[in-house]
C-alpha cells in the first residue's frame, strides 16, 4: 500500500507543538485516537495515553511511543526597539529552517514576525552580519546572529503576553505539505508523521477485531526534543517491560540506509543498544511483507525509548523509523512509509514474538 492519512498529516503539521507546549497537537490526536482505545487520559508529564487491551489480563504491557512536540525556539529577551534574540528549543539552527515568518505564542495573542538576519549590503562595520558572510568572516550562521523582527514596541509585546520564556515556531505558511513524485516533504515530519503512523496503526487494529497479545499503550510524549521527559515518565509509570519509540531516521551513506528504503530498525544509538530479539522481531515482520526493511546502528541520535532505557527507566527497549532525508530540516519520506510502518506495529502487537494463531 502507498496511500497515507493526507488530511490528518497536513492537520498535524500546521498545528504549532513547541516542547512544553504540545497542548493543541495533543488534542488532535485524542480527537482521533479514543475511537479505537479502551481507555485515554492525558498523565502528570502531559503525555497523551490510550491503552488496548488484551485477553490475558496479566498486566503485561507494550509501549509504542511517538512524541508531540517539535523543534522551535525561545525567547531569550526583548530589546527596547521590540526585537526578540532567541534560543534553540531542541538542536536545531537557523539554517535548518531559514530566515523567514515566524509565530510567536504570547500568553494572550499569537503574533507574527520574521527571523532576519539583517542586510548583506553590509561591511564589517555590522559585524554580527559580517561574520556570517561567506566571501568575509565566513562563520555557520547561529543564535546570536540572528533575531525576530516584530514591528511592534516592548509595551505592545507584553500586552500579548510575550517575555523571557515564550515559545517562537516556524509559521503556519511555511508547513505545508510538499508532494512530489513518491515522496512527502515539510517542515516538522518529526514526529508529526510517526504520530499519523501510531494513530493509523490504533485505527487498523481495531478494524483487525484481533485483541493485541499483552495491553497496548499508545502513548504520544511531550518534551522528547529536550531529553526525552514525557517518554522517560511514561516508560516508569505505566505497566510493561517494553518501550518502542516511532521516529524519522537518518538516511545517509554512513548507515547505509536510503530514503526510499522499507522501515528502519535501529539496533542502537547515541544513548542505548537497543534489545536484539525486539529489532530482529521487527525485521522479521517487515521482511515477511516485502517491506525491505533497513536494519542501522546510528549515531547522534536519540530517542524517547533510548532515553528510557539509558536511564534503567525501561529495560526493554526498540525503535522502528520512517526513512526520512534531511532530518530536523526539510524532511522528506515516501509516500508508502507511514503505512509500512503501520502494518509492521500492527502485526508487532498481534504477535510480537511470531507465534502462529
Amino acid at each position: 500500500m502507498t496511500g497515507y492519512p493526507r488530511e490528518l498529516l497536513q492537520e498535524l503539521l500546521w498545528t504549532y507543538g513547541p516542547c512544553g507546549q504540545e497542548d493543541a497537537v495533543r488534542d488532535i490526536c485524542r480527537r482521533e485516537l479514543e475511537p479505537y482505545v479502551d481507555d485515554l487520559w492525558v498523565d502528570e508529564a502531559r503525555n497523551l495515553v490510550g491503552v488496548v487491551r488484551s485477553d490475558t489480563g496479566d498486566g503485561a504491557g507494550t509501549r509504542l511511543l511517538a512524541h508531540l512536540d517539535e523543534l522551535s525556539m525561545l525567547v531569550k529577551r526583548v530589546e527596547p526597539d521590540g526585537s526578540l534574540h532567541l534560543t534553540p528549543l531542541g538542536t536545531m539552527y537557523p539554517g535548518n529552517f531559514g530566515l523567514g515568518p515566524v509565530a510567536v505564542l504570547g500568553d494572550r495573542e499569537t503574533l507574527t514576525a520574521v527571523l532576519t538576519l539583517g542586510s548583506e549590503h553590509t561591511t564589517k562595520e555590522s559585524r554580527r552580519i559580517w561574520e556570517t558572510k561567506p566571501d568575509q568572516g565566513d562563520m555557520a550562521l547561529d543564535w546570536t546572529h540572528v533575531y525576530v523582527f516584530t514591528g511592534r514596541t516592548p509595551d505592545e509585546l507584553a500586552a500579548a503576553g510575550v517575555h523571557p520564556g515564550t515559545r517562537v515556531c516556524v509559521d503556519r505558511s511555511k508547513r505545508n505539505l510538499f508532494e512530489f513524485g513518491d515522496y512527502l516533504a515539510c517542515y516538522f515530519m518529526d514526529d508529526r508523521a510517526p504520530c499519523a503512523a501510531l494513530l493509523q496503526t490504533a485505527r487498523r487494529l481495531r478494524e483487525t477485531g484481533t485483541r493485541p497479545a499483552t495491553d497496548v499503550y499508545f502513548v504520544f510524549t511531550t518534551n522528547e526534543e529536550i531529553g526525552g521527559v514525557g517518554g522517560s515518565y511514561a516508560s516508569r509509570t505505566l505497566p510493561g517491560e517494553l518501550t518502542i519509540a516511532l521516529e524519522v531516521g537518518p538516511t545517509e551513506q554512513e548507515y547505509d540506509t536510503t530514503c526510499s528504503g522499507g522501515p528502519i530498525v535501529a539496533y542502537s544509538d547515541a544513548e542505548c543498544v537497543y534489545d536484539k530479539d525486539v529489532a530482529d522481531r521487527l525485521m522479521q515482520i517487515a521482511t515477511d511483507r516485502g517491506l525491505a526493511p533497513q536494519a542501522a546502528v546510528l549515531g547522534a541520535f536519540e530517542s524517547d525509548a533510548s532515553h528510557a532505557k539509558a536511564s534503567g527507566l525501561t529495560p526493554r527497549a526498540g525503535l522502528l523509523c520512517l526513512p526520512t532525508l534531511s532530518t530536523h530540516g526539510y524532511e522528506v519520506l515516501a509516500r508508502g512509509a507511514i503505512t509500512a510502518m503501520t502494518d509492521v506495529l500492527v502485526e508487532f502487537v498481534l504477535r510480537p514474538a511470531g507465534e502462529t494463531v
